[in-house]
């Protein structure tokens, strides 16, 4: 599939790794609608690229059907869904303070993986109704996942199992869709300059950095919206988890 003639609904569209994505894809020609809560950063970002914005919760099934609904009927179909809604709270198992707050665990489970799989199912639901190509190919999902899912840290057990259920779900999501001629793909990034990390200094951010291989510096986040166009326009991948770490591997 090329980008040009792409569709696609990006979730946390409105800042890092999504905005990047939704970016990149408009600049290669792609329609966009960005998904997101951001009410502010959202429409500024979709009207910046020429796309569309849809206010999402992605836990709330009628919320995202409201969204995707929405899209087809801006942009005609949907052939491709991003995830990369999600949050990064941590917490050590048992802290000062006493032992991990559960809601804070159920927040981050619900939205990272249940929000991404709430989102992947209903848009594929959504590309079942697109014609084939040449290769029976009617959709792509790019689910976002985290090295955290093979080396957490310490303090990011609610992290680390939400996108450790992202890169589990993803193979056997792909299996499951095949019939249909949707392919499945999870990204897994390292430490990237996402608005989060910008907040922390730079004195932190090259604390970080250093620990990178090569290139030793923080991932951009249009290097990780490039992996994802690239991830659309190569067919034969399916089922598989990238990473895009610069070979750093957590301690």
């Amino acid at each position: 599939m090329d980008l040009k003639d792409a569709t696609a609904v990006i979730t946390g569209g409105a800042s890092g790794l999504g905005e990047a994505t939704a970016r990149h894809f408009a600049e290669q020609g792609a329609a966009v609608t960005v998904l997101d809560r951001d009410t502010t950063r959202g429409p500024q970002v979709a009207s910046e690229i020429g796309g569309h914005f849809a206010e999402t919760d992605v836990t709330q099934e009628s919320s995202v059907r409201s969204a995707i609904e929405y899209a087809k009927t801006e942009m005609g179909r949907i052939t491709v869904a991003v995830n990369c809604a999600g949050i990064a709270d941590a917490a050590k198992t048992v802290g000062r303070e006493g032992p991990h707050p559960l809601q804070l665990f159920q927040r981050t489970i619900d939205i990272n993986l249940i929000g991404t799989f709430n989102v992947a199912r209903l848009a594929a639901e959504a590309m079942q109704e697109n014609a084939p190509d040449t290769d029976g190919a009617r959709g792509v999902i790019i689910n976002t996942a985290s090295i955290a899912a093979f080396d957490g840290q310490k303090g990011q057990t609610a992290y680390a199992a939400s996108k450790g259920g992202v890169v589990g779900l993803s193979l056997p999501m792909a299996r499951d869709l095949a019939k249909l001629g949707i392919r499945v793909m999870a990204i897994a990034p390292g430490i990237f300059m996402t608005p989060m990390l910008a907040g922390l200094g730079e004195e932190v951010q090259a604390g970080l950095a250093a620990d990178v291989p090569c290139p030793p510096r923080l991932g951009d986040p249009a290097e990780f919206g490039r992996l994802a166009g690239f991830i659309v326009r190569c067919g034969y991948l399916n089922g598989e988890v990238i990473r895009i770490d610069g070979a750093l591997r957590m301690r």
